[in-house]
């Protein structure tokens, strides 16, 4: 069947059947892991001729790598990754199943139609289609379906660099999600924002620890006492603002397409001319740290010996050092920090023959688009394989609707992508890998 279509409905297919295939990950090997997909994703590829290997770090943490010769093999590789686990989603709060690939309002709906099954898609579409027409891409290029991404990549891409290097023998430059959507603008134009920056990750555990006692009496080092006051001041604190260069070249082409003046001084005064995007972009002018969780104690009357909370902390690229100053300023000296999970930040430059690639495969297919750099709130698996030296981009190109609030899509409620835009992606990322 699948051999019978032409790349359009190839790729929405390949979309909904992702979909259909539960892959929740909600961080603890509780879900129904990757496997399934996996073997799907590796029953595809072999369908084409393309060979495949999966690879285990745990029983529920599949992975799939192939690589496709090019015609000039001497060049460097390019990697082609995306992840096949999906955040948790419950039925009840959705207008349709979300794990039904239901088409409705021209969109594919379900968990992963944007993070990032879509991506796993158009990658799958293309190669396969370029398979089974003989046509190479000009480089080598080594496919990566992964594993346990949503739960930062420990027993997906960051095992697979640790532990298998060699299948990335050559990769010098790495596209994965979260870039090359559209954002709407005057003029019937439309910025392509290409992700070159995200920010860096510190999901830390805090504790205070006191003294046990009865909650009857008076306690000067009741740690949940000291525990609250050091959440609240972490959770008040606003950082300064700190334009890295991704940033500030992004909000100052905004403003250009918008015929407005760039005031480095007051650059929040561009958001809102982002809409809805201005949440994520907003993130990215400063630091964050967000508390999220807490735990002390087991019963009213008795007050506990320790107390525990758990922070989001994103830094800037270029900027770790000034983040955990701040932040160990914040806890003070009576409240202990450590990692719950750690990653770098990442920022390339947006120049170079790739970059160049993305920028005509957009062009060509929207006569309106204008290609942009932009940071990453969140992390991908960019971050792993900027370890093994990859120049690491986003580049999951999707023109969308004006209306469509896109990065509300990301682990929200109805999540869906507009099929339309799937299948631009499809002939984009084909486009690149004719020139890349």
């Amino acid at each position: 069947m699948y051999l019978e279509v032409g790349v359009d409905e190839l790729v929405v297919e390949l979309c909904r059947d992702l979909i259909r295939i539960d892959t929740s990950n909600p961080g603890d090997h509780s879900g129904p892991g990757e496997r399934k997909a996996a073997e799907y994703v590796a029953e595809k590829l072999e369908s084409v001729g393309i060979k495949t290997t999966l690879l285990e770090s745990h029983s529920k943490r599949t992975s799939v790598i192939a690589r496709i010769e090019g015609e000039d093999p001497s060049r460097d590789a390019l990697l082609l990754h995306g992840h096949l686990d999906v955040v948790p989603a419950q039925a009840s709060d959705w207008t349709h199943d979300p794990f039904s690939g239901e088409i409705a309002d021209g969109c594919v709906w379900g968990r992963g139609a944007v993070d990032m099954k879509d991506m796993d898609a158009m990658i799958l579409a293309t190669v396969m289609d370029r398979a089974r027409t003989g046509r190479k891409p000009k480089r080598d290029l080594v496919l990566a379906f992964l594993a346990d991404e949503e739960a930062g990549g420990k027993f997906g891409a960051h095992w697979l660099v640790d532990n298998h290097p060699g299948l990335f023998e050559g990769c010098t430059e790495a596209v994965g999600e979260v870039g090359g959507f559209s954002l709407t603008v005057p003029g019937d134009r439309r910025l392509y924002l290409i992700e070159t920056a995200e920010k860096g990750l510190a999901w830390m555990r805090l504790k205070a620890v006191g003294t046990a006692g009865h909650g009857s009496m008076v306690h000067s080092d009741n740690a949940v006492s000291e525990l609250a006051r050091a959440v609240a001041r972490l959770g008040e604190h606003r950082f300064p603002i700190r334009l890295t260069k991704t940033v500030q070249r992004f909000l100052e082409q905004v403003c250009e397409a918008y015929g407005v003046e760039f005031d480095p001084r007051d650059p929040e005064a561009c958001l809102p001319y982002l809409g809805s995007l201005a949440r994520m972009i907003g993130a990215t002018l400063r630091h964050t740290l967000n508390p999220t969780r807490l735990d002390a104690g087991y019963k009213v009357n008795v007050i506990p010996q320790e107390a525990t909370a758990e922070v989001d902390g994103r830094f800037l690229p270029g900027l770790e050092k000034d983040f955990f100053e701040q932040v160990d300023a914040l806890l003070g000296d009576k409240v202990t920090r450590e990692f719950v999970h750690y990653d770098i930040a990442v920022e390339t430059d947006f120049e170079g023959g790739i970059v160049g690639a993305m920028e005509e495969a957009l062009t060509w297919a929207d006569p309106g688009a204008i290609p942009v750099p932009y940071c990453l709130s969140g992390g991908t698996d960019a971050k792993s394989f900027a370890q093994l030296g990859m120049t690491c981009f986003g580049f999951a190109p999707l023109k969308l609707p004006p209306e469509l609030d896109f990065s509300g899509m990301f682990h929200g409620v109805d999540e869906r992508v507009p099929i339309d835009g799937l299948q631009f992606g499809a002939r984009v990322l084909d486009r690149f890998l004719d020139h890349a």
